[in-house]
């Protein structure tokens, strides 16, 4: 929730280049007091806002406290805990601030995530009382995990130890030593009293002998963050929206700058066009239309060409893309009830992005009470460590010290938030093969030859130019049968395989069988993993693909995706039955490309035939075809998930009908 602040200073407040702050400290350490006291000091209130509380705690009988100026839900009045995470703007005489109030009690760590994840910097409050305490330290490693190394450690509730210099130094000395070995430095170790006004924004006599700064003085100390419109731009998609002949691609700019006329890349798939307009609402008239928008920004934009993208990918600027990759070296705090181990399935919430994944290994773990390690078999709830994660499907993700704004993520299981970190390290999509930029020179080098040739002829170019492995995979569908029967008539040695999901057709067996007697061949066969089944049936059931898009895809994974990439690995080139008539998708396919997800090249022999073509040349060469193409069925899959089609559809309706037309993919093909 954000909470208001005075016209005055919103007026005066940029708040895309203010530093923000985020305040953390146990329960009843005195957060909202300190809060609610810095907002009164530094004349960050509405007007009467002070007074009208005040009339209010008289009403109901309460004495006034500092905290009621934030404590905005009921719950937190009647049970004197902050449970949301606010935003509260305001400014010193220097400086303007956002201030994010985190929650401290431990049943709200999943809160204070969410808070700390914005911050460039910390406040760190400690009861004079209490000292440091578990909790303390705890979200002092939370902090260090989140990258953030810019911390003022502020002493509250001196008035109840007699403003004891002893005591002020004994909690400096111990909180100074830990987060030292956190690499986080504290620019200011201050001695308060947020009930009674000392060492906000004034040195009272009560704290003489303090001859550091006051609260202000020390946030005015912090170093002011890179601008977020200087890093390099990261759009993540909130929603595409169709208005007249318009798709308009909407979110919130995080980093970097956009301007109409930029070239821009659509991350993971790394497809490429040009901003045609930025969007408003109300329409502009011509003399108030916007041309570039920096971070921070909502906003809406057009492309000059028609791309398929969806919530959860990323524009950046062609000349300074995010990583693409499948593989993260994380460090994270852990919040679930069960511990973390490897194996564990996840969900990684990155920007608008979900992304399924595994945990692969854990590299270690440790108890940040006393940074002391607690075994690396696994992670138990409240602890933190490093661990790597293999992400099912490629996603854009930058490390957490180039970009702190795409660097962090949060992980779900069951739909719940159990935990959070930063990406350490990342694995690029096809790291270990050729260069991605090599590949594309020889993609350039053959396309004119492949262009001007017959698929026949593409294909054994195709093997002529390659050193090394190349797969054909088939599905049986009619191009495939096609490419099968070309392969075979040219002797060509090519490696024929297919993905059996376990829900295919009968007459797609039958006709799998009938294809090895026609041309003497046999074809091998990758099934899903028998653990990834098992966990997948297990959480959405038997059919449970037919719920939403998110099951249906993680359906396609454990059965198409994964095993592709099995069938895939050590090969130098892949070839596949693509057309770009197929689907409005496929038509941003190409006849050949570099394939990063595999780091190797793809061609599809059949890119420019029409499927009147196809039909004409199996039907001349008595090339065997699935006999549902005579029952109404055009691309067939799953027996599940295909239907025949109705007069007048196009071609793949009848793949996954219950879907938007224009996401019906797989993933095997999509942004590979």
């Amino acid at each position: 929730m954000n909470v208001l602040v005075s016209p005055q200073s919103v007026a005066s407040l940029k708040t895309d280049q203010a530093t923000r702050i985020v305040i953390v400290g146990d329960v009843d350490h005195g957060k909202s007091t300190l809060i609610g006291r810095l907002l009164y000091e530094t004349g960050s209130l509405p007007d009467g806002k002070f007074e009208s509380l005040k009339a209010m705690s008289a009403r109901r009988g309460m004495p006034f406290e500092w905290s009621f100026l934030l404590d905005a839900l009921q719950t937190e009045r009647d049970q004197g805990i902050t449970i949301d995470t606010s935003q509260i703007r305001f400014r010193t005489a220097l400086r303007d601030f956002v201030l994010i109030d985190a929650p401290g009690h431990i049943e709200f760590l999943r809160n204070m995530i969410t808070g700390a994840a914005q911050a460039d910097a910390a406040l760190l409050l400690i009861d004079a009382v209490e000292g440091v305490r578990e909790q303390t330290r705890r979200h002092g490693y939370l902090l260090h995990l989140l990258g953030i190394r810019q911390a003022a450690v502020i002493v509250n509730k001196m008035d109840r130890v007699g403003y004891s210099a002893e005591r002020f130094r004994e909690i400096a000395d111990e909180i100074g030593t830990y987060l030292g070995a956190l690499d986080i430095e504290p620019v200011a170790v201050v001695p308060i009293s947020a009930r009674e006004g000392d060492g906000i924004t004034v040195k009272t006599p009560a704290i003489a002998w303090h001859d550091g700064p006051t609260v202000t003085e020390a946030l005015d100390q912090l170093t002011v963050a890179p601008p977020l419109q200087d890093l390099d731009l990261r759009l993540p998609v909130q929603a595409v929206y169709k208005f007249d002949d318009r798709r308009i691609i909407a979110g919130r700019i995080e980093s970097g700058r956009i301007a109409v006329g930029d070239e821009i890349v659509v991350l993971p798939g790394n497809k490429s066009a040009r901003v045609k307009s930025i969007e408003g609402w109300p329409v502009a008239n011509d003399a108030h239309t916007t041309s570039s928008l920096e971070a921070g920004r909502s906003v809406g934009v057009t492309l000059d060409r028609e791309l398929f993208i969806e919530r959860g990918h990323i524009l950046a600027l062609a000349s300074a893309p995010a990583p693409v990759v499948n593989g993260i070296r994380a460090r994270i705090f852990w919040l679930h009830s069960l511990p973390l181990a490897a194996g564990t399935p996840i969900v990684v919430r990155s920007g608008t992005a979900e992304i399924r994944g595994r945990v692969s290994a854990i590299v270690n773990s440790l108890d940040p009470a006393d940074l002391q390690s607690a075994g690396i078999d696994i992670i138990s709830q409240n602890r933190i460590g490093e661990v790597d994660i293999a992400l099912a499907t490629p996603a854009a993700l930058d490390t957490f010290t180039n970009n702190p704004l795409t660097g962090r993520f949060a992980i779900e299981i069951d739909g719940r938030i159990a935990g959070g970190g930063i990406a350490v390290d990342v694995k690029r999509v096809g790291a270990g093969h050729r260069n991605t930029e090599n590949l594309q020179n020889r993609v350039a080098a053959l396309l004119p030859r492949l262009q001007a040739q017959t698929a026949a002829e593409r294909l054994a170019s195709l093997r002529d130019a390659i050193d090394g492995r190349i797969v054909f995979t088939t599905s049986f569908g009619i191009e495939d049968q096609a490419i099968l029967h070309m392969i075979a008539k040219g002797s060509l040695d090519i490696d024929i395989v297919t993905l059996d999901t376990g829900r295919l057709f009968p007459q797609t067996h039958d006709l799998w069988a009938e294809t090895e007697r026609h041309f003497g061949i046999r074809i091998k066969a990758f099934y899903p993993r028998h653990d990834e089944l098992e966990t997948l049936v297990e959480r959405q059931g038997i059919n449970g693909f037919y719920e939403n898009r998110e099951a249906r895809q993680a359906c396609c994974f454990a059965r198409k995706v994964e095993p592709l990439d099995r069938a895939l690995a050590n090969s130098a080139a892949w070839i596949a039955g693509l057309r770009a008539d197929q689907s409005t998708n496929r038509q941003d396919m190409a006849l050949i490309s570099a394939d990063k997800a595999h780091g190797l090249i793809k061609l599809s022999p059949l890119f420019d035939w029409s499927r009147e073509q196809v039909a004409a040349f199996t039907s001349a060469n008595g090339i065997p075809v699935n006999a549902l193409h005579d029952k109404g069925f055009a691309s067939i899959g799953c027996a599940p998930c295909t239907r025949a089609l109705r007069p007048g559809e196009p071609e793949r309706a009848g793949r996954w009908w219950w879907e938007d037309e224009t996401k019906k993919e797989c993933g095997l093909h999509l942004g590979r």
